[in-house]
């Protein structure tokens, strides 16, 4: 059995539909819903794992109750895109193209999780091995409640495989760079910048300064790479600035250059320019990186093998985006991505899916998948 591409695209333009915002519990759960009545239909073991009410909850999907997982197959069920988003841009398909929110990031992707069971159900492959198909509700927003959940599923696994979406070039990820992220809060002393500004002491005179030490913390040499994104501060021109904070998003390959710019930071915030201005910070490594292993090398050369017999081209790649493997792969369990269509513009307007891969890479995946139940 193999995947009906028009069953497939009528399923897809239903999970599009369903608008599934990160922070929205009732989109998330509807979309979890209608994944869970598909399985049941098939007599897998269906479960929802509450996280939390923030958020929607989890969907655990197995060919049987099982202690260890042969394979684990993530796939988040959240977009980025803000309720109303489908009125505007609905699902389309168009000249070769799928456009909608979400569509490869990652409801393609989440369909394709469906059909591996649906084409695997009734096979004697499962008559001994066990498949966890894990869906979580908040990987856009670095999957902060149901972490602890994968991890704890991811654990019980022999390997995981993500869904995301091949690269726009056919691409699949091996590697992920972890992500730290950190707010950071002065406060000074307020006064007037006319009459009196001796009195006063600027939380945006110290912030400027830290901007300038932290953009040294840069290292491209190790793929380090800090952003001060956000910048917030004073209330008006006259006024010596009481208040300020900026984000930082800083990207890793290695969790020591983490430590390395933290212990700067703390350094920093013991010192600062005016000792009356006070330091705050707040963050901290919110998804560690995902490096290539042995074990992780070994799988992709058995999906080039199997690219190679379908007549695929496997190409790998690192990214510095992170995504929910970052988890898998830091408890040693061999972990590869972007297995789902291939696809690009990912949270734009513009986000697509090429028709065209989605049997091919269907067909890459679910073998891939065979050969390690087979083994």
């Amino acid at each position: 059995m193999t995947l009906n591409l028009d069953r497939y695209l009528k399923d897809l333009e239903a999970l599009v539909t369903i608008e599934s915002p990160s922070r929205n519990p009732e989109g998330t759960r509807k979309v979890a819903d209608f994944l869970a009545e598909k399985f049941e239909r098939l007599g897998w073991v269906t479960e929802y794992i509450d996280i939390g009410s923030a958020v929607g909850p989890c969907l655990s999907v197995c060919n049987r109750k099982a202690d260890k997982y042969d394979v684990l197959l993530l796939g988040h069920m959240d977009t980025v895109f803000p309720l109303g988003t489908v009125a505007e841009r609905p699902f389309t398909n168009k000249d070769g193209m799928m456009y909608g929110p979400g569509v490869v990031d990652m409801k393609a992707g989440v369909m394709y999780m469906y059909y591996i069971a649906e084409c695997l159900n009734g096979s004697e492959l499962l008559e001994k091995t066990s498949v966890c198909l894990l869906f979580n509700p908040d990987e856009e927003i670095s999957s902060i409640y149901s972490r602890r959940l994968i991890e704890e599923t991811a654990a019980k696994a022999a390997c995981a495989m993500i869904i995301e979406p091949a690269r726009a070039n056919g691409a699949l990820v091996n590697a992920r760079k972890g992500i730290a992220k950190y707010e950071i809060f002065f406060k000074g002393i307020p006064a007037h910048a006319g009459v009196a500004p001796e009195k006063g002491a600027s939380a945006i005179n110290e912030m400027f300064c830290w901007g300038i030490e932290l953009n040294k913390l840069n290292n491209p040499a190790m793929g380090t790479t800090l952003n001060i994104g956000v910048v917030q501060g004073g209330t008006e021109p006259n006024v010596v600035a009481e208040n300020a904070m900026c984000k930082i998003d800083v990207r890793i390959t290695d969790v020591k250059e983490a430590e390395r710019i933290e212990a700067r930071m703390r350094e920093l915030a013991a010192n600062p320019l005016d000792a009356r201005v006070t330091v705050r910070i707040e963050g901290g490594v919110v998804r560690p990186p995902l490096n290539t292993t042995a074990e992780s090398l070994a799988l992709c050369e058995r999906v080039n093998a199997i690219g190679k017999d379908l007549g695929i081209d496997v190409k790998w790649v690192a990214t510095g985006g992170g995504s929910d493997g970052n988890f898998t792969s830091a408890l040693g369990v061999p972990t590869i991505d972007g297995l789902g269509p291939i696809g690009g513009n990912t949270h734009a307007a513009t986000e697509y899916g090429e028709v065209a891969s989605i049997v091919p890479r269907f067909n890459l995946l679910l073998e891939t998948v065979k050969a390690v139940l087979q083994k």
